[in-house]
């Protein structure tokens, strides 16, 4: 059996053997940071399965959640199934979906427009999944003033990376985000962005789904607009139509607001942590509100 990069634990792959059979390979798909563990496993006929090790108690939770009450509304072929989890050791076994993250196949526009498009309807099936019982509406519907909340955590961590005049409007848009009203609610993917849109000849799947909870929908937007649709309206609007309906003016006033709080996560992870790409989707957010909230 050929093994390379993080070592998958013996115990582990024993677990994993005892519900999918003999793995003839094993390789490391983690991310590129340290608590990412996640290991592909090649059965001997060739099929594929993903043993993960959460990094945390609370995403293993939210995941093997997610996987049991929600992504099944997707489609069978549409996000990996769970086939088994452990909770003891953050541990779950996964079917694979065929293709690569869309942010690595180098689309063309049109092609990107129709990934877009059936993001939206995969986004909408997870949003609209089952009904949420009472203590996940009560967490949904909080979920606005918990992202409020976080602002001045965030403006410590990131400090004199941000001007007076940048913290102020941060703080400006955490307490407008206080102010928008009642929004939609439902289950959220928490993550939603190309780097987990699989893609296999033209058919859209989603994976991670560790973030995944119940919120206002609105959440899921916010990446995509802070990165994909920054300078690209077209592929917001084919989003939107697969989406099956427009924001409502809550949601919009939610969405700038959101962004904003996104900017100021960016800008004390993305440098504490090396992330170049991260820290400049947070300035590139902050530089663009700033000229925007200018009289």
């Amino acid at each position: 059996m050929k093994q390379t990069s993080k070592p998958l634990p013996a115990l582990l792959l024993r677990w994993a053997q005892n519900r999918i059979g003999a793995v003839a390979a094993v390789r490391d798909a983690s991310h590129d940071w340290d608590r990412s563990r996640v290991w592909e496993l090649e059965g001997v006929g060739g099929a594929s399965w993903y043993l993960k090790v959460s990094p945390s108690e609370k995403f293993y939770m939210r995941e093997s959640r997610a996987y049991r009450s929600v992504v099944p509304a997707l489609g069978h072929t549409r996000a990996p199934q769970l086939v088994d989890s452990h909770a003891q050791d953050l541990v779950m076994l996964l079917t694979a979906v065929p293709g690569a993250p869309a942010k690595e196949l180098g689309l063309e526009i049109v092609e990107w427009r129709a990934v877009h498009q059936q993001a939206g309807v995969l986004c909408a099936r997870l949003h609209e999944a089952g009904e949420l019982d009472r203590s996940d509406q009560v967490e949904a519907e909080a979920s606005l003033d918990a992202a409020a909340d976080g602002a001045e955590k965030y403006l410590a961590r990131a400090g004199d990376r941000l001007t007076e005049d940048e913290q102020q409007l941060i703080r400006d848009h955490a307490a407008r985000l206080r102010r928008v009203g009642p929004v939609p609610v439902g289950y959220i993917h928490g993550d939603n962005q190309p780097r987990n849109w699989m893609v296999s000849e033209g058919v859209l799947a989603l994976i991670d789904f560790e973030r995944a909870r119940p919120a206002a929908r609105v959440q899921d937007f916010v990446i995509l607009t802070a990165t994909q649709w920054a300078d690209q309206p077209d592929r917001e609007k084919a989003f939107f139509r697969g989406y099956g309906r427009s924001l409502t003016d809550a949601e919009r006033q939610a969405l700038r607001c959101l962004t904003a709080l996104d900017a100021v996560n960016c800008m004390a992870w993305g440098p504490d942590n090396g992330d170049e790409l991260v820290t400049a989707r947070g300035r590139r957010t902050l530089d663009r509100l700033m000229r925007e909230d200018r009289p």
